[in-house]
């Protein structure tokens, strides 16, 4: 039994745009780091010996979890059975792992003949015995703590790919690694990123196949150009790279495919913006026709009008792309969402199917992407078949199947003024993996109705020009003034929710749905034991009946859940696993509102932990903390309205991201009303001279001035204030907050 000692951590950053405090974990990390330093080759390693065949077959040896999505299908669904209906009140907590972190943990664990590996925050790679959860190495590549303000949205990463004995992975500061799986040593490490200049990361976990390792990026909100790279997956050199938005038009196109998609982009400088188009997770690799398909994120800027004056498609933002996986030439796309106004990525989870549709066998592609259809495409040719709706969608009524597009509402174009529009930039569907049953052709997804407040930036209401600021998330929204927004328009909010639903992806019928109070939860799996397991916001790790919806069996985490459960067996015992942890994109949204309910991170801790569950488990958690919610009594200056609306302004734009709207974290960054009276003295020390810089608090000193930093001081000083009062009953009429 493995129980790595908690360690409280430093607060850190990232998400939507820049933030004004990062952090990283305080506890040194152990001792079994394998050496990034190797004069030697390393031995082969003994271990993690699988290839196409082993994955082509995985339901010949179940009890493993050999790539990302389980199989090359990634329909993310276990053959076992031993945990079923009539079994699964006996599971039970067999072991867990501190994994030393309070930040988000969003990875899949490949299990390999007893090994299980899986990666941590800031990139750090596990190797574990999947029995008794004794470590074999950890790896840490020791990432840049100051690379977390490159990041979107937290320091997170997502998993491993494992082949011929080696562990590949992926780290935030956009390295690719190659180790020896036995040992945890270096094979070889590359470079993936083709601009330092411009703030790429890697969170995505890569996939391999046909001796070749892909990748993607991320970085599309600060204005980078999106790509993905194959390469050798024995010696690391490049294979072939593939860019997934054009770049300068007066340089030769790289392919033909660059030259199609740069007519679909107006203007002459959107390439100067970077364009967007990245590839942060789903790669998925189809052995039939030897394809490679890339789910293409969102714009650089989000605004259309902004990065493409004029409209047009803006070929391959928010796409499925098809390429030669020896070669990485283009083979064919289909656009989600033409022309991307909303941050609609579909980059979100492909999963692979052979079945029957209207009469005819077909080979399809199925992704649920944030702009709230299902598609179900012809994996030969990309034909559409179905574009179903799943979730609360305004921006289009629906999907027209002879053309392909969608029927867009006009009246979800926000350069005329301030809209409400569903889905908002987390989609109705993110990055949380769904569950695919082919038999019954149903998906269970983590689906969620979370609206934003589109509305151009003051500059391009002024002007019709916005300018680019290099190092800071360019959106072309107006982020500034958000929360005035919402106050100015909470009459017409529709409120938030999430959902596990069980959705007939063919009839577009919805089977069941759960509703959760808190709509940023946790991915799916499901199992032939007639079980669909899922973690949410709460706290609450459970097991439904996958043809009801019925709960029956759960487990209280004290922690909120965002990463995918996995099921493996060993010895004839059937394991269930899940990494608890949440944060990534929603730190933004901060403190919730009511009716929407506080998520376990925020009511007692950000716990990073590895769960595993067998039946007959007698193991338990330690018991919960709950949080000292006390907001200390401020000392404040006496500023000028003028002053503290300009506060407001620069907060919203650089911290707001990470510690949450109108100062409200979410319970992962420090909440800046708690502060204390170290960080007040020393405020401007670490927000522009770097003090915090080994935490992952780098200096902003080329973005913000004393002046600057004085204004959002007093903001922050003034709303803990108000609140402080707000909860000891002593104000009636708050300006500054949300609430009323």
């Amino acid at each position: 039994m493995q129980h790595a000692e908690f360690s409280k951590t430093l607060f850190a950053p990232l998400l939507f745009v820049l933030f004004l405090t990062s952090c990283s974990d305080d506890a040194e990390i152990a001792n079994t780091e394998a050496s990034l330093g190797n004069d030697e080759a390393p031995a082969a390693a003994s271990i993690g010996q699988i290839d196409e065949a082993h994955i082509n077959n995985a339901d010949s040896e179940p009890g493993n979890w050999l790539a990302h999505g389980r199989t090359y299908e990634e329909q993310r669904f276990s053959p076992l059975t031993k945990v079923n209906k009539e079994t699964v009140s006996e599971l039970g907590l067999s072991w867990y792992k501190d994994m030393n972190t309070n930040r988000a943990l969003e990875a899949t664990p490949i299990v390999v003949d007893g090994t299980m590996f899986l990666t941590s925050s800031w990139s750090r790679v596990y190797a574990l015995d999947a029995v008794t959860g004794e470590e074999k190495w950890m790896f840490d590549p020791k990432v840049p703590p100051e690379h977390a303000r490159k990041a979107c949205c937290d320091v997170v990463n997502r998993g491993v790919a494992v082949y011929k004995g080696h562990v590949y992975f992926g780290s935030l500061d956009g390295r690719m690694f190659a180790l020896n799986a036995e040992t945890g040593q270096v094979v070889w490490e590359v470079d993936t990123i083709i601009d330092r200049s411009r703030y790429y990361t890697i969170t995505g976990a890569p996939r391999v196949a046909n001796d070749k390792v892909f990748i993607g990026n991320g970085g599309a909100e600060f204005g980078v150009r999106g790509y993905v790279t194959a390469y050798d997956a024995q010696t690391g050199d490049e294979v072939w790279r593939f860019f997934t938005v054009p770049g300068d038009p007066a340089k030769p196109f790289e392919n033909e495919a660059m030259e199609m998609a740069a007519a679909s982009w107006k203007g002459t400088t959107y390439w100067e913006y970077g364009g967007g188009g990245t590839v942060w997770n789903s790669i998925v690799y189809d052995p039939d026709f030897n394809q490679v398909y890339l789910g293409v994120g969102n714009g650089s800027p989000w605004t259309r009008e902004v990065r493409s004056p004029g409209g047009g498609d803006n070929l391959f933002l928010s796409s499925i792309v098809a390429l030669d996986a020896d070669t990485g030439d283009y083979k064919w796309h289909y656009q989600t969402t033409p022309g991307d106004n909303w941050d609609y990525t579909a980059v979100q989870d492909i999963a692979l199917a052979d079945m029957n549709i209207d009469g005819a066998d077909r080979k399809v592609l199925l992704q649920a992407p944030k702009n709230g259809f299902f598609y179900v495409l012809d994996r030969k040719d990309g034909k559409l078949l179905r574009a179903n709706r799943f979730a609360a969608v305004t921006w289009a009524s629906h999907v027209d199947l002879d053309t392909g597009r969608p029927v867009e509402n006009p009246d979800m174009y926000y350069e005329d003024g301030a809209k409400w529009i569903l889905p908002g930039p987390l989609g109705a569907h993110n990055w949380q993996a769904m569950s695919i049953d082919v038999e019954n052709s149903i998906a269970y997804l983590p689906a969620q109705e979370n609206p934003l407040i589109y509305a151009m930036s003051d500059e391009w209401y002024q002007t019709g020009l916005y300018k680019r600021h290099p190092g800071r998330m360019n959106l072309g929204l107006e982020f500034g003034r958000i929360a005035q927004l919402f106050v100015d328009n909470i009459d017409t909010w529709p409120a938030p929710k999430g959902y596990l639903k069980a959705f007939d992806f063919i009839s577009g019928e919805e089977k069941w749905a759960v509703e959760f109070p808190h709509y940023w939860n946790g991915g799916v799996l499901a199992t032939e034991g007639g079980l669909v397991f899922h973690g949410n916001a709460l706290g609450t790790f459970a097991a439904y009946d996958k043809d009801s919806g019925e709960v029956l069996w759960d487990f209280n985490t004290y922690v909120s859940m965002l990463a995918p459960p996995i099921t493996y067996e060993i010895d004839g015992t059937q394991y269930v696993s899940i990494m608890t942890g949440t944060g990534g994109g929603d730190l933004f949204s901060g403190e919730p509102l009511d009716p929407v309910a506080k998520p376990a991170s925020l009511i007692h801790s950000n716990t990073g932990r590895l769960l595993v569950f067998a039946l007959g488990g007698k193991d338990s958690l330690p018991a919960p903390t709950v949080r000292d919610v006390t907001i200390p009594e401020q000392q404040l200056a006496e500023v000028s309205e003028e002053e503290l609306a300009e506060g407001e302004i620069l907060y919203h734009d650089f911290c707001a991201p990470c510690h949450g709207l109108v100062v409200r974290s979410g319970g992962v960054i420090a909440d800046l009303r708690r502060m204390g009276q170290g960080s007040h003295d020393n405020f401007d020390a670490i927000v522009l001279d770097g003090l915090l810089a080994g935490t992952g608090m780098a200096s902003f000193s080329d973005s913000l001035t004393s002046s600057d930093t004085s204004r959002i001081h007093n903001y922050v000083k003034a709303r803990a204030h108000e609140d402080r009062e707000v909860a000891l009953g002593n104000s009636d009429a708050p300006r500054l907050t949300w609430q009323k």
